[in-house]
């Protein structure tokens, strides 16, 4: 992670611009600590102070909650995302599922043809973290998985917008996960990725899109929601 904004920019908000990217990128989950103050001054290559300051920026934002003796965690993605998790509070699942594959299949595409190297190792560690959560039976843990997964995804479209966008509905997206596994984790339910990042690996735009978009049709009747 290196500082790569205009050096007129004011230095603080430089180091506020970097922290923010690893969060809507994806490469700091939802749930997940961030290295702590001086990883991230070393990193950086800034004061402590500066880092301290951006932290508490994104902190009083809602992106990052600062917990006492603990270290400080990725709250959401985005300052709107608990406004949209509010807006959607009385939106049906069906039609939450039908925006997520519209999004999801386009990204899929884009992917496919515009994924790094950088892309493709952080998309398979994200899907080895969602197996293991699955294989372990943690559901809270599989959900903050699964949506890493996806925005992994997304994020490897390279279009601001669509990335954007899908950062602010997470939350949204979790909450419909949970709700579905609120029986637990069912192992006739699961929903194997392997084969999406293989399209997106071999830049087959169709397979990915095939592969994002091949168990939304049962969700209408009560199917796979991963």
């Amino acid at each position: 992670m290196t500082l790569s904004a205009a050096r007129r920019t004011p230095l603080f908000e430089q180091v506020v611009g970097q922290l923010r990217e690893q969060i809507t990128s994806g490469r700091w989950p939802v749930g997940s600590r961030i290295p702590i103050e001086p990883e991230l001054a070393e990193q950086l290559g800034v004061a402590r102070g500066t880092v301290r300051e951006a932290v508490r920026a994104l902190a009083h934002n809602g992106l990052l909650d600062i917990r006492q003796g603990s270290g400080t965690y990725v709250a959401a993605t985005s300052e709107l995302a608990g406004v949209m998790r509010r807006r959607f509070a009385e939106i049906g699942h069906a039609d939450i599922r039908e925006l997520r594959m519209t999004l999801e299949a386009s990204a899929a595409a884009l992917a496919a043809v515009r994924r790094t190297e950088a892309d493709l190792e952080l998309l398979q560690g994200a899907l080895d973290q969602r197996d293991l959560a699955w294989e372990e039976g943690d559901t809270e843990r599989f959900v903050q998985a699964d949506a890493a997964f996806h925005h992994a995804v997304v994020a490897a479209a390279h279009n601001a917008a669509l990335t954007g966008l899908y950062a602010d509905l997470g939350e949204v997206l979790r909450d419909e996960l949970r709700d579905y596994l609120t029986a637990g984790l069912d192992p006739e339910r699961k929903v194997d990725h392997g084969g999406l990042v293989a399209a997106i690996r071999d830049g087959d735009a169709a397979a990915a899109t095939a592969e994002a978009t091949h168990f939304f049709p049962k969700l209408a009747e009560g199917g796979e929601s991963q």
